[in-house]
C-alpha cells in the first residue's frame, strides 16, 4: 500500500506562487488517521496558503494532494467538502445577516440529497430530510454551548462566540477531517480554554449529546490545527510541522519541536 493510501491527507512537494511571489516551496506533509496535526509558524509562512491549497480555493503550480488515496488538486472547494474536508477561517466567514441555526444548517447543504425542485415543494422526502439536518443542527448548538443565541442573528454576537458558530457550521458538514485556521485568535484567555476544550472533545468523541446518529458514527477522524498560541498547541497536539518563508523546516512531536534549534530562532525566539 502507498503513503498516500496509509495516510488520510496527504501533501507532496506542493509549491504556490502569486506572480513572483513564492509562497509555499515543495511543501510535503501528511496527517494520520486519529491524530491532531499543529501546523506553526510566523506570519506570512504559508500556513493559511496551505490550507487553502487543501480545499481548493488556491491551485497550487507544483506537487499534489491526496485524501484517502484520491489527487484533489484541480478539485473545486464544495466538491472537496462532500469528500469529508471542512475547515473554519483565519477572518471569521459567516453570513452575518442570518442567524446561528441558520449558520450551522448552512453547512449541511454538501449532505443534502434532494434537488432545487424538491426543496421548494418541500413535503414528503424533503421534509423529512430537513427534520433530520435540523436535528444535527440542534445537536451541535447544545454541544457547543450555543443554545442562548441559536435565533440571534450572528453579526451582533460576540467575537469569541461567532468563532464558535464557525465551528459548528464545518461540524455540520459531517467532516473526516477539519481544518481549523487561528480558531483561537482574539479570544480571552476564558473563551480559548472553552474553545480547546471543544477541539478536544470533537476528537475524542465523546460527546453525549450527538448520540449514535452523528459524532459517534460519524466523527471527525483527524484534526489539522493552525495556531499562534505555542500553549494550546503543545498541549493538545499530536505532531508539529513548522513553516517558515513557505518551507517546512521542522516536523516531530510538541516536545522535539519546543527543542529544536531551527524553530526556536525562526518562531520562539532566540533562546538565552
Amino acid at each position: 500500500m502507498s503513503r498516500e493510501h496509509q495516510s488520510l491527507l496527504a501533501v507532496r512537494d506542493v509549491s504556490l506562487n502569486f506572480g513572483g511571489l513564492r509562497v509555499l516551496s515543495d511543501v510535503t506533509l501528511e496527517v494520520r488517521r486519529r491524530e491532531i496535526l499543529a501546523i506553526i509558524g510566523p506570519n506570512g509562512a504559508g500556513k493559511t496558503a496551505l490550507l487553502n491549497c487543501i480545499n481548493g480555493f488556491y491551485r497550487p503550480q507544483r506537487g499534489q494532494i491526496y485524501f484517502e488515496g484520491q489527487k484533489i488538486v484541480g478539485m473545486r472547494p464544495d466538491k472537496i467538502a462532500a469528500l469529508g474536508i471542512a475547515r473554519t477561517f483565519q477572518n471569521i466567514e459567516l453570513y452575518s445577516g442570518l442567524s446561528t441555526l441558520a449558520n450551522i444548517m448552512a453547512g449541511r447543504h454538501v449532505l443534502m440529497k434532494r434537488g432545487f425542485l424538491a426543496n421548494s415543494i418541500f413535503f414528503g422526502w424533503t421534509l423529512k430530510e430537513e427534520v433530520r439536518h435540523r436535528k444535527v443542527a440542534e445537536e451541535i448548538i447544545d454541544f457547543l454551548e450555543l443554545q442562548a443565541v441559536r435565533k440571534n442573528v450572528v453579526a451582533v454576537l460576540p467575537y469569541g462566540i461567532r468563532k464558535r458558530v464557525e465551528l459548528g457550521r464545518a461540524l455540520a458538514m459531517e467532516p473526516k477531517v477539519l481544518l481549523l485556521d487561528e480558531p483561537l485568535a482574539g479570544m480571552n484567555i476564558e473563551e480559548k480554554e472553552d474553545m480547546a476544550r471543544f477541539i478536544l472533545d470533537i476528537f475524542e468523541g465523546q460527546q453525549s449529546v450527538y448520540n449514535e446518529s452523528f459524532v459517534l458514527k460519524n466523527g471527525v477522524n483527524s484534526i489539522v490545527l493552525v495556531e499562534h498560541d505555542m500553549g494550546v498547541v503543545m498541549d493538545i497536539a499530536d505532531r508539529v510541522v513548522v513553516l517558515d518563508f513557505g518551507r517546512k523546516i521542522a516536523e516531530g512531536s510538541p516536545a522535539e519541536i519546543k527543542n529544536n534549534p531551527q524553530v526556536i530562532k525562526a518562531y520562539l525566539g532566540e533562546s538565552g
